[in-house]
């Protein structure tokens, strides 16, 4: 009887282990994607404020996107930058909400869905869209940048 008792306590230690090793994964996990939410917020302030300088922070260097207009991959975060650069020159008073996210983190690779609603003022006239997007995030150095964005009106 000592033997079993002996392997039951084993059996049941592991168990508890296994639960909390998973309890601290989703918790990192459930961590890492707000922090992602946040992420992407802090981007989107960045736009309003005119910063592209600040935006360029959460970008990561390998940046692709296929933007709501666009007919092609755009590759490379000086790319982007270039495009925002020249869409903050143009675009005053802009504000973007998300709505309904969904981020799923594996790894150092997550992702969020959301829809999203803007509007502001672009080339002097009052403008407003929605849309749905999804964006990859990548852990790099610590933090997490934005890898690709896909981005559709309507």
């Amino acid at each position: 009887m000592p033997m079993l008792r002996r392997s039951f306590i084993v059996a049941l230690l592991l168990v508890l282990a296994a639960s909390r090793a998973s309890a601290q994964s989703s918790n990192a996990s459930a961590r890492d994607a707000e922090t992602i939410k946040a992420t992407l917020a802090q981007m989107w302030d960045a736009i309003e404020a005119g910063d592209s300088a600040r935006y360029a922070t959460f970008v990561h260097p390998d940046f692709t996107q296929f933007g709501e207009n666009d007919p092609y991959l755009a590759e490379g975060k000086t790319i982007e930058m270039k495009g925002m650069g020249a869409y903050l020159g143009r675009a005053k008073n802009v504000h973007t909400d998300m709505h309904n996210a969904t981020v799923t983190v594996k790894g150092d690779v997550a992702w969020v869905t959301y829809y999203w609603t803007d509007s502001g003022d672009v080339d002097g006239k009052k403008t407003s869209s929605h849309g749905k997007s999804t964006r990859i995030f990548v852990r790099d150095g610590g933090r997490w940048l934005c890898i690709h964005g896909h981005y559709t009106n309507g």
